[in-house]
C-alpha cells in the first residue's frame, strides 16, 4: 500500500536522500518502496537541534534517514544517557525510543522521540514557571 502524502505550495520533502520541493500548488504524491520520508518541518539539523531532547531526535532522525543504527548508536546513547540524569523522568519515552530501535522500528523511534520534545518542552515550560512565581 502506497503513503499518500499531500504537500502544501513550496513544502520540501525528503525521499531516501533526496530532497522534493513542492511548486506553487497543493500537490498528492503516492510513495511505495522501503525509502524513508519525511516532511520538511519534522527534518532537523544539527543548526537547529538546540535541545538535548532535539539532539536525541536528530540521532534518530539520522539512523533513519541512513538506515543504519550502529553509525549513530555510540552518540546516541550518549545523549540519552545525559539526558536521563539530568531529566530522570524521561527514562520511560527513551525506554520506549529504545525498544522502536531494537525491533528496528525507526520511525516509530522518530515519533517517540518526538513526543521526546513535546515532554522536555513541558518540563522547561514548568520550571520557567515556577521561577517567575506563576
Amino acid at each position: 500500500m502506497a503513503l499518500k502524502v499531500e504537500l502544501k505550495p513550496g513544502e520540501k520533502l525528503l525521499i531516501g536522500n533526496c530532497i522534493i520541493t513542492n511548486s506553487d500548488q497543493r500537490t498528492r504524491l503516492f510513495v511505495e518502496g522501503n525509502a524513508p520520508v519525511l516532511r520538511e518541518k519534522d527534518i532537523l539539523t544539527p543548526e537547529t537541534a538546540n535541545t538535548s531532547a532535539e539532539r536525541v531526535y536528530l540521532a534518530v532522525q539520522m539512523m533513519y534517514i541512513e538506515d543504519d543504527i550502529e553509525g549513530t548508536r555510540e552518540t546516541y546513547f550518549t545523549l540519552v544517557n545525559d539526558l536521563v540524569q539530568a531529566a530522570p523522568s524521561t527514562t520511560q519515552i527513551v525506554d520506549q525510543i529504545n525498544n522502536e530501535i531494537l525491533t528496528g522500528s525507526l520511525y516509530k523511534a522518530l515519533r517517540v522521540a518526538k513526543q521526546l520534545i513535546q515532554y522536555e518542552q513541558e518540563i522547561l515550560s514548568n520550571a520557567q514557571s515556577r521561577s517567575t512565581g506563576l
